[in-house]
């Protein structure tokens, strides 16, 4: 999908206004552009373009990781950077955030172009009637998705379904049943309406398999809450089921080659947000600090670029230390390296020198100096307490878990960037995969064991390890139905989707946020019951009308 037509069509599509639009803002259109440049057949097509453009703040940003990895039982805080009252749970998250806001604006937002192309497609000349089904459908799909979004963090919402033309302050919090209903409605009516198949021949363009992701994602959540039907778990199974059968998709045989950057459209990817290389595109985006484009390799990264023979490179990233592993997730989730490949294949363990010379030592007490020439190896993370004797053998510095603070610790590798033009640039070209297909395999087990189908749910997750396997210990790996429980698919679903903005929304579905973080997180010790859903952004009561008693009719979440 030409994704720089995007940009284009949202700079002139200003007069979309949501409910969440300041009622002062004066907003001047400067690309010539008009509201009614939609009911014409090229406006019609930038539309449906545009409406994708608001994944872009979720998917491949610091403020999805912010709502999505932050705060958890597998990752904490790093030594640099803001937000972290969602690392701590603490006082810091109040409804004045900006990010609260810069969220459900940007949802909003998509939603109202997704609104305007499902209501004005019929009036649109010089377009097919099948193009059009087919486009109202991927604007249903995005609606669905932003709601699910907003829902999952935000919980009852101003569910909108119509074209808002101009500021409104009309507004108000329809049910989770509600919302849970229309969303799976838009997600049915896009199933039957999308191209049968696994990617759309304009890549990154919904298809029919991306809309049974979504839906079975909804269905996975609603089954574990207050809404939840007793078909929920069979309804994501089947779905599941249809998606690891019907459309072609395939494991990788290697667990690394997932997250190459030279084999973006691999098998095994089920849905993708675009990135581009055109800076020009990639120049903002509403994520937050990264400067635009999927920026998700700044945020793992330890400071290595301080150490003995090392400056900052393109290689190695930016590192901005946002997020760290826990020593649960190091020692636990992680624990088990003879057999599986996923540790290795997960963190970076290794750095090479790109800054020759002899240098004094900082956290390796075991030697005072290090000499080394390019390409040597300068920093080593054996990921076990390596004694100090054994230390003192090696040329470089070791770096051992019992020194691991904020600014040193493993990085996660699954995002790194090399084709970023220097070594300062933040932003980067690569495509973020929202689902793919091991996501499939343990979303399927996880419905399939809560329906009792234990040998069904084992050989999901069997085929998922056996993938993670070294070669020669793929057998290794396949577990009993003895050995499965609930923990151990919370604990497959942390090994492999580790860093992928699925651990919170995992914790929050399952109903163990505050349980996992308050065992295995020791910085997040004050998460309570309120945390499972965000506060309402102050900007939204705002702007909502007021009941006789002068309080606004949009009510903020308890606790806030």
């Amino acid at each position: 999908m030409n994704i720089n037509k995007i940009k284009v069509f949202v700079l002139g599509s200003m007069l979309l206004v949501s409910t969440s639009c300041q009622d002062l803002l004066k907003e001047e259109v400067i690309s010539n552009i008009g509201n009614d440049y939609i009911n014409t057949a090229k406006g019609f097509e930038d539309a449906t373009k545009a409406a994708y453009s608001s994944l872009r703040t979720f998917y491949g940003t610091q403020l999805g990781l912010t709502f999505t990895e932050y705060g958890t039982d597998i990752y904490a805080t790093g030594a640099d950077g803001g937000y972290k009252g969602f690392h701590f749970y603490d006082t810091q998250i109040q409804p004045t955030v900006d990010y609260l806001a810069i969220l459900w604006d940007e949802m909003y937002k998509g939603i109202n172009t997704c609104n305007a192309v499902i209501e004005r497609a019929a009036a649109v000349q010089g377009v097919s009637d099948a193009t059009k089904k087919l486009r109202v459908a991927e604007a249903k799909f995005l609606r669905a998705h932003y709601y699910y979004i907003l829902h999952e963090q935000f919980g009852p919402l101003d569910l909108r379904l119509t074209e808002t033309l101009a500021p409104t302050k009309e507004s108000k919090r329809s049910s989770s049943a509600e919302v849970y209903a229309q969303i799976i409605k838009d997600c049915n009516e896009a199933i039957a309406d999308l191209e049968n198949k696994a990617h759309s021949n304009d890549y990154g363009r919904a298809t029919r398999a991306s809309a049974e992701a979504l839906l079975a994602k909804v269905y996975l959540a609603k089954a574990y809450g207050p809404n939840k039907a007793a078909d929920d778990f069979q309804k994501a199974a089947d779905l599941c089921t249809s998606l690891i059968t019907k459309y072609g998709f395939r494991l990788l045989d290697d667990f690394a080659a997932v997250h190459d950057e030279n084999n973006q459209q691999n098998s095994e990817v089920v849905f993708a947000v675009q990135y581009t290389t055109d800076q020009i595109t990639n120049a903002t985006n509403a994520g937050g600090e990264g400067g635009g484009g999927n920026n998700l390799h700044l945020f793992f990264g330890m400071q290595y670029d301080t150490q003995a023979g090392m400056v900052r490179d393109v290689l190695n990233g930016r590192p901005f230390k946002r997020l760290r592993p826990t020593a649960f997730c190091l020692n636990n989730i992680f624990g088990e390296r003879v057999n599986d490949s996923r540790y290795k294949k997960t963190f970076k363990d290794t750095w090479l020198c790109n800054s020759p010379g002899s240098f004094n030592t900082s956290f390796d007490n075991s030697k005072a100096r290090v000499t080394f020439a390019a390409g040597d190896t300068t920093i080593f993370i054996p990921g076990f307490e390596m004694s100090q004797a054994e230390r003192a053998k090696r040329k470089y510095q070791v770096l051992v878990p019992s020194r691991y603070d904020e600014a040193l610790f493993p990085t996660l590798q699954k995002f790194f960037d090399t084709k970023r033009a220097d070594r300062t640039e933040p932003r980067g070209s690569r495509d973020y995969f929202v689902w793919r297909l091991a996501d499939i395999y343990l979303m399927r087990a996880e419905a399939l064991f809560q329906l009792g189908k234990k040998a069904e749910a084992v050989a999901d997750i069997n085929v998922v390890r056996q993938r993670a396997g070294w070669p020669g210990k793929k057998d290794a790996m396949k577990i009993t139905e003895a050995e499965l429980t609930f923990d151990f698919i919370v604990d497959e679903r942390a090994r492999e989707l580790a860093g992928e903005q699925m651990r919170w929304l995992d914790l929050k579905r399952w109903g163990l946020l505050v349980d996992r973080v308050k065992k295995h997180n020791p910085q997040a010790q004050a998460v309570a019951e309120k945390h499972y859903l965000r506060p309402i952004p102050q900007t939204q009561i705002d702007r909502s009308a007021k009941t006789a008693e002068g309080t606004s009719v949009f009510a903020q979440n308890p606790g806030y």
